[in-house]
């Protein structure tokens, strides 16, 4: 039986700004038009907005349409800022001036990509935690101070709904209609996209390690590639010294210098990341991603995953599975 919440229709704005990403917004639009399909009525609703009306150029040249001036969107429940490349170009005094105004209105405010930095320049995220694409994290972090960043791939704070670019609206689309339509449509919306894992908030946005150190560190770069490519059978930190030419001093030198850890250090969660993708997006068993992963024993394996998650490797993948068999949604289409 469906709930009050699950019968009315949810509206949502997507406010464009110039240069937005095209893929962000379409990752974030087609989830909702796959469960109005899967439901088989209307239960979101959605439409395209820009300043003032006129449609808006994305960052590949591509506009959308219809678009609705801002002031015309009428009763909405979320409005999604959409950002792109030359975010800090797009925002203008008047933008802010239409988000508070949104804001006084109590409508919940969410951003895509690098939308976060509009509702960041109007203020409207003092005290929430945020997220936004990885290349502006650090630049957000030092501008907004009171904004509490985070490199999550998306954030749900209150009434604040934001996320990184790329694919990662897709994920936060896909927890908002579990949160309606329960986990049974968010698993079969995903599955018409051949998403093989809904990830959730905890997750995190990947950071380039160029991102994360800045391109001067070549060497640094070198030997995370070398780990990268031998995950399954781990090399000594000697070898990767050999392949690189530099010596163990430096290597370690750098890695407390660029990383605040030691190489073995990072070397292990490199592998145990690994090894929580295999284990929630694919049906391996663990013996096999123990040994994909470079672990010498399952008990060795799930020591260390138990170290690093807080729960071990077997759980992780009851309480996923767990999840999608008893949510209510799950429940109510069984």
């Amino acid at each position: 039986m469906e709930t009050a919440a699950a019968l009315r229709k949810s509206r949502y704005a997507f406010l464009t700004l110039q240069n937005y990403s095209l893929i962000a917004v379409s990752n974030a639009l087609e989830p909702l038009r796959m469960a109005n399909r899967l439901v088989g009525r209307d239960v979101y609703e959605w439409v395209i907005v820009s300043s003032n009306g006129t449609p808006v150029s994305s960052s590949s040249g591509l506009s959308l349409t219809p678009t609705l001036a801002i002031d015309q969107a009428g009763a909405i429940d979320i409005l999604f800022v959409c950002g792109g490349v030359n975010v800090h170009d797009a925002v203008s005094a008047p933008l802010l001036t239409q988000l508070r105004r949104f804001a006084e209105r109590r409508v919940a405010l969410g951003a895509l990509c690098t939308g976060g930095y509009a509702l960041a320049r109007a203020g409207l995220l003092d005290h929430f935690r945020a997220t936004i694409h990885w290349e502006n994290l650090s630049a957000l972090r030092e501008e907004f101070p009171r904004v509490r960043i985070s490199d999550q791939l998306f954030t749900i704070d209150r009434d604040r709904f934001t996320c990184s670019g790329g694919t990662a609206p897709l994920d936060l689309m896909l927890h908002l209609i579990q949160s309606k339509l329960g986990a049974r449509i968010s698993q079969r919306v995903s599955e018409q996209f051949i998403v093989e894992r809904v990830r959730k908030d905890t997750d995190r946005q990947y950071v380039p390690l160029r991102a994360q150190i800045g391109p001067a560190s070549r060497g640094l770069i070198r030997v995370a590639q070398l780990m990268e490519e031998n995950i399954e059978k781990p090399l000594s930190l000697d070898k990767i010294a050999k392949a690189t030419g530099m010596s163990r001093r430096q290597i370690e030198r750098l890695f407390r210098r660029d990383l605040n850890c030691v190489p073995k250090r990072y070397y292990l969660e490199m592998r145990l990341k690994r090894a929580r993708e295999l284990l929630l997006q694919t049906a391996m068993p663990i013996m096999d991603i123990t040994a994909a992963c470079g672990f010498q024993s399952p008990p060795h394996f799930s020591k260390c995953y138990r170290s690093q998650f807080g729960y071990p490797p077997s759980a992780e993948r009851k309480a996923q599975r767990r999840s999608a068999q008893d949510s209510p949604g799950a429940r109510a289409n069984a």
